[in-house]
């Protein structure tokens, strides 16, 4: 929900505040109520150096920002959800006097969040999941035979409840009312008539409206409902914006249900618990809370590369940007490259996946990490279960790609399901020079290599099997790059290097090459901008022999996920449907909704702290353009790349229409159970011999074609 009750919160917010100290009266606590945490967090006043050197910090980084013009409106079919002036806004948050640093916080927090996009935010780790709110009772969108659709209580709900927050169940049990107290897991499956009084929807689309990340609209509310992710060692719960929140700003919610087998409505008010969160240091205080998680920490800010004590206090660390990337955990080695990667204040999901709703059979040996593979029932239909297109080693994630693909033909398999479900997308490494005699780029390579693979050779995927992309050309970039033109970079170790990149014909600059020029003028939305020309793509020729046909045909091919597939995950998505015609679904989501099977597109996207490494090791801090650093322990992302469309070559993919092709209803024996939904899938988009049209509209609800 994120603060979906503006007048409760306005009445709550500063409750506590007469407390001698409101921090020392959680600390060394697991649990607390969220009214407790907000105590602590609003005690803090607002500092106006501090609230100055942020708006700094953001003001000067944005310039480096492709999409801040396009986002003060964008194009159609996203008009009526991306239409935030940052700038605008930033000039009014440094105007307006707060009561407290948190309240600052939250208005710049949600400002960004307007931008709906998942790359673009500003995160602090003194306030966001500091304390994560839970409730026991996920929801999920269900349709049933007539095609009705109703919000319910997930079915696994006490299941998971009862694994993840086994210290707090009995809190919630007690918290029941009447007859119900102690029937926790009675909840488990019900009819959710109300939320707060009002009909579920209306909390669903505020939900939507500020929990950011995505541009669509339909992705926005299903982000609301439960869901699963593949993760690096294990299948995950995605908890969903009413179950958790990154905030302690609601302290109940009233649902009005009605229970399965029963006739009769009842009405439930469930507290929020908050529980600390994994980036919390220990402390005693108000004085060591400030100081043990809002001060900068080593990797808030950028370093000199060509400063041996800087570097190796930088590979000592884990910067905070890590705790607030879409992916898993990457390797300290791996962290000295630029990532792609959405950023978000909500933690990846550590709620394991209940052993009822795995999927079976048992993946296939060659599985690795985030990529599981399956054979159905069928025996003609795999499924490749992407979780991410991030890995611990680029190149065993590559190879088991191909031999997992590979081993599905082997057994018989003619159709592939890719699952890409709450995928955040792929995380675009390079490895430079001190690392590898070779250049490269590593995981929106990824996207590349897993497209050339399935499609085979043709140019689609050969040179390359991406899109074409530019970069902003502000003043201050111009000026890093001709710091490196005149031998700023010896070793090659930056981002703006022009050898790290090539021009539209896909060859590398030299060293030499002012890259960002000339440069593009374009006028956007009534503001003047700068970009480079046209940039290709630096995957191929890949370090690993492709086969030299295709493995599957794209007609038997089918991409799903719940709409939350962004980055690299949005890149693989639009070239296999756009070029290669793919079919695409999204799974759940309300059918009035246009669905989109994929947002956040991007090219490449970095963080404040990497921008400011290529500010630094090219001795430009003391340009009148140039950011200071944070003196909080807050990370800004931005998109550094912007990739141009297919169907409009000349505009911006990010800004273009991705309709799923398919929008397939959940129900009580499908949802959140991979297995099923692949099976569900494959019989609804699939034609086949053995599955009759008349015996598949009997074993299957009708599902919504050209969504």
């Amino acid at each position: 929900m994120l603060g979906l009750i503006p007048v409760l919160i306005a009445l709550t917010i500063h409750s506590g505040v007469g407390a001698a100290d409101p921090c020392a009266a959680i600390a060394g606590k697991k649990w607390i109520s969220p009214q407790e945490a907000r105590s602590c967090m609003f005690s803090f006043p607002i500092e106006e150096d501090i609230k100055d050197n942020i708006i700094q910090v953001v003001n000067k980084t944005l310039p480096f920002h492709t999409s801040v013009n396009y986002q003060i409106l964008a194009p159609p079919p996203y008009d009526k959800y991306v239409h935030e002036d940052i700038a605008a806004d930033l000039a009014r948050i440094k105007e307006t006097s707060y009561t407290s640093d948190f309240d600052f916080h939250i208005d710049l927090y949600r400002s960004f969040r307007r931008l709906n996009d998942g790359h673009c935010v500003i995160l602090n780790l003194c306030y966001d999941s500091l304390y994560i709110s839970y409730l026991p009772t996920p929801l999920v969108l269900l349709t049933a035979e007539n095609g009705s659709q109703n919000v319910h209580v997930a079915p696994e709900a006490f299941t998971i409840a009862s694994a993840e927050f086994p210290d707090q169940i009995d809190f919630w049990q007690d918290s029941l009312p009447g007859d119900l107290k102690g029937q926790l897991a009675s909840l488990s499956g019900a009819k959710v008539l109300e939320i707060n009084g009002q009909d579920p929807f209306i909390l669903v689309n505020e939900n939507a409206e500020i929990t950011g990340g995505y541009q669509a609209f339909g992705t926005r509310q299903n982000s609301f409902f439960s869901s699963y992710s593949r993760g690096a060692k294990s299948w995950s719960y995605v908890m969903g914006n009413f179950a958790q929140q990154i905030h302690p700003l609601d302290d109940f919610v009233e649902l009005t249900i009605q229970r399965i087998n029963s006739s009769v409505v009842e009405q439930v008010t469930i507290p929020y618990r908050s529980r600390i969160g994994s980036t919390v240091r220990n402390f005693t205080d108000s004085a060591s809370y400030r100081a043990n998680m809002c001060t900068n920490v080593t990797g808030t800010n950028g370093f000199n590369v060509y400063d041996l004590g800087s570097v190796h206090a930088q590979q000592q660390a884990v910067p905070p940007v890590a705790y607030l990337e879409q992916q898993p955990m990457i390797s300290r080695q791996d962290r000295k490259h630029p990532i792609n990667v959405m950023l978000d204040a909500t933690p990846l999901s550590d709620v394991d996946l209940p052993e009822e709703l795995l999927p079976l059979p048992v993946a296939l040996n060659e599985s690795y990490s985030v990529a599981q593979f399956y054979l159905l029932n069928d025996n003609i239909t795999g499924v490749l279960a992407l979780g991410s297109f991030s890995a611990a080693n680029f190149t065993a994630f590559m190879g088991s790609l191909l031999d997992g693909l590979q081993e599905l033909k082997s057994l018989g398999a003619t159709h592939l399901v890719v699952d890409v479900t709450n995928n955040g997308g792929g995380k675009c490494a390079f490895i430079s020079k001190d690392l590898s005699s070779k250049f490269r780029l590593g995981y929106i390579c990824i996207a590349h290599w897993l497209h050339r693979i399935l499609i085979g050779p043709k140019n689609t995927t050969e040179p390359q099997a991406g899109l074409y992309t530019c970069t902003r050309a502000g003043s201050l970039a111009q000026e890093i790059v001709e710091s490196i033109n005149k031998g700023g970079d010896p070793e090659a170790l930056l981002s703006y290097n022009p050898s790290q990149w090539r021009n539209s014909s896909n060859l590398p600059f030299s060293v030499q090459s002012h890259w960002l020029r000339p440069t593009v003028n374009l006028t956007i939305n009534g503001h003047d901008d700068a970009f480079s020309p046209r940039l290709g793509a630096e995957c191929q020729p890949f370090e690993m022999t492709p086969p030299e046909e295709g493995l599957f045909n794209p007609e038997n091919i089918v991409i799903i996920s719940n709409g939350r597939c962004g980055s690299s995950c949005s890149l693989f998505s639009i070239t296999m449907s756009k070029h290669e015609g793919v079919k695409t679904v999204v799974v759940g989501g309300h059918k009035d909704t246009p669905q989109q099977y994929c947002g956040v597109v991007g090219g490449q996207s970095t963080h404040f702290a990497e921008i400011d490494t290529e500010i630094k090791s090219t001795y430009l801090k003391n340009h009148t353009l140039a950011p200071p650093d944070f003196k909080t322990n807050s990370v800004l992302g931005i998109t550094w790349r912007l990739a141009f469309g297919i169907d409009n070559p000349e505009e911006p993919e990010e800004w273009q229409d991705h309709p799923a092709d398919f929008n397939l209803p959940l129900t009580m024996d499908i949802v959140n159970k991979p297995s099923a939904i692949w099976e569900y899938t494959a019989n609804m988009v699939f034609p086949s011999e053995v599955v009759t049209d008349e015996a598949r509209t009997q074993a299957y609800l009708p599902y919504w074609a050209g969504v």
